[in-house]
């Protein structure tokens, strides 16, 4: 039976078929940012008062500020009170103002809201304010538990029936999430919008990048993951200029809808992966594959591998089990595992708490988008000159290290503390982009997309505490921060455990895997050192 790698060596490991099929599945990732939309942009406690235009049947002539004046307290310090209104009496004007009126009542009749940043947001369309200010972060953990939920799901599915048929479905379920999301007429119905929303997201997410990698050759893989990184990092500097100019989120839902309607008409087309038709023992599509692949990519494909590919083998039997029953697959599983788990705590407590920084939002939000950028193109380079295991190790390390420094700023000083938020979440994305890398070549075939959705389950369980360890905050501001640092810089000593896995083959059996635990000088390959010109254009 020929290796998957020589087939992949004769067809081309990186030519127009790959790259195709590599732009089809990563340019959605643009569009995934915009599923956080809604929960991002908006004030939690905007500038309000209630609606008190009762006083209005008693005197119709009175001006806005004198209406406000007679029916609504003030706060100790002299502002206007957000959730209280006098309770409405039925008296005339001049008994108002001669006695006044000192009983207070929870807003009755809605909010009159302050519009000047955003026409509409979930918070002023639902009213999510005073005693309901909570549900912000309920609409957050719901998302993430449909990410979850989408991880859970869909990594297992992909296992039994495809990389392909799962990626179709998944980008269904963000569609209709996305449309359910725009029309909801209440929020309940928004929550149900955001979990269909998130599942859609999750597993598009863990099944797109595999699909893509399984095609592409050792000496291209990283691109193959990082690229769509690199993608939803641009994804985040559209979705700050697209809210800027729209402000209204129901409007912005049907925005962004439409491109992923235009990747619906595309994505049946995409071709399953070979890997995992070979692991099912399709060799027959398998052979289709490999000479359409060839013909796009202008190679001939010797008839003697076309024979090799259409030998009988026996379907192996991957997922949970393989994984369970391997200790040293375990042991892979649980460290990278924890390292992606620390890191996605760490960025989303500091992204669902983007507007608490001190700086415009809008410009946060770009700035966030634009530090993704280098962090995944370096990201490409530096994997195959550090390797894997150093990478990931140094990004945790540093990055943790740098978010812990926050805690050393004075809280009113908006600069350096942005300045250290980006510069430790530009570390940890990094850090993320190698997490996707390191883990399919961690695992084989038989158990690698059961692998990467378990861990991706892992990892959206962060996204969904993240909601929860913020409201820590109202303990001590700090508890955040500390709690998410240390968890970041313990997984980072943790890599440590890990295999190298740079210059080599995706392995396609467990025996393969479990080979380089004794490290073998061939698989453990020491990290290059980088050149002279290298290091002079990292520090320029």
């Amino acid at each position: 039976m020929a290796d998957f790698g020589e087939i992949l060596r004769s067809v081309g490991e990186f030519g127009l078929f790959q790259k195709l099929v590599l732009f089809a599945l990563c340019s959605p990732c643009i569009i995934l940012p915009f599923d956080f939309g809604s929960l991002l942009f908006i004030q939690s406690d905007p500038d309000r008062h209630c609606h008190t235009d009762w006083i209005l049947r008693v005197a119709p002539n009175l001006t806005g500020e004198e209406r406000l004046n007679l029916t609504v307290p003030r706060d100790p310090g002299g502002s206007l009170s957000r959730c209280l209104m006098f309770v409405p009496v039925d008296r005339n004007l001049d008994s108002i103002r001669e006695f006044g009126l000192n009983e207070t009542v929870q807003c009755q009749d809605g909010w009159e809201y302050d519009r000047s940043v955003y026409q509409a947001t979930i918070v002023t369309d639902f009213n999510l304010v005073c005693d309901k200010a909570n549900l912000v972060a309920v609409g957050q953990m719901v998302l993430m538990a449909g990410v979850l939920t989408g991880s859970l799901l869909f990594g297992p599915f992909a296992e039994s029936f495809g990389r392909k048929r799962a990626t179709q479905i998944s980008l269904v379920l963000l569609v209709l999430g996305t449309v359910i999301g725009g029309l909801s007429p209440n929020f309940p119905v928004y929550l149900v919008s955001l979990f269909v929303e998130g599942a859609g997201a999750g597993g598009f997410r863990v099944n797109c990048v595999v699909l893509a990698t399984e095609w592409i050759g050792m000496n291209k893989r990283s691109l193959g993951a990082c690229l769509s990184q690199i993608f939803n990092a641009v994804g985040n500097c559209v979705l700050a200029g697209t809210i800027y100019f729209i402000r209204d989120w129901r409007l912005a839902q049907f925005i962004f809808v439409a491109p992923m309607v235009l990747v619906m008409t595309y994505i049946w087309f995409i071709p399953e992966s070979a890997r995992w038709l070979l692991d099912r023992g399709r060799t027959e599509e398998v052979k289709q594959l490999i000479l359409k692949a060839a013909a796009i990519n202008k190679r001939t494909v010797p008839e003697s591998l076309l024979e090799k590919i259409a030998a009988k083998r026996t379907v192996k039997k991957g997922g949970i089990r393989v994984l369970i029953q391997s200790a040293v697959l375990k042991k892979y599983f649980l460290a990278i595992a924890l390292a992606w788990f620390s890191i996605n705590l760490s960025c989303f407590c500091l992204l669902f708490n983007i507007g608490s920084f001190g700086l415009d939002i809008f410009l946060t939000q770009l700035m966030f988008g634009l530090t993704e950028l280098p962090a995944y193109i370096l990201c490409i380079w530096l994997l195959e000159v550090l390797g894997r295991k150093y990478s990931l190790m140094s990004t945790l390390l540093l990055g943790g290290s740098l978010c812990i420094m926050v805690l050393a700023v004075p809280r009113d000083q908006a600069i350096p503390v942005t300045a250290l938020v980006l510069t430790g979440r530009f570390f940890l994305l990094w850090g993320a982009s190698i997490c996707n890398v390191y883990i399919q070549e961690l695992f084989p075939t038989s158990v690698r997309q059961t692998a990467l959705g378990l861990a991706s389950v892992v990892t959206r369980t962060a996204g969904l505490l993240a909601p929860l360890l913020n409201l820590a905050s109202v303990y001590h501001w700090s508890a955040p921060t500390a709690v998410f640092s240390g968890i970041t810089l313990l997984s980072g000593t943790l890599v440590s455990l890990l295999p190298e896995t740079r210059g080599t083959e995706l392995p396609d059996s467990t025996p393969e895997a479990e080979a380089r635990r004794a490290g073998p000088p061939h698989l453990q390959m020491a990290p290059k050192p980088l050149p002279t010109a290298a290091i002079i254009s990292c520090v320029a």
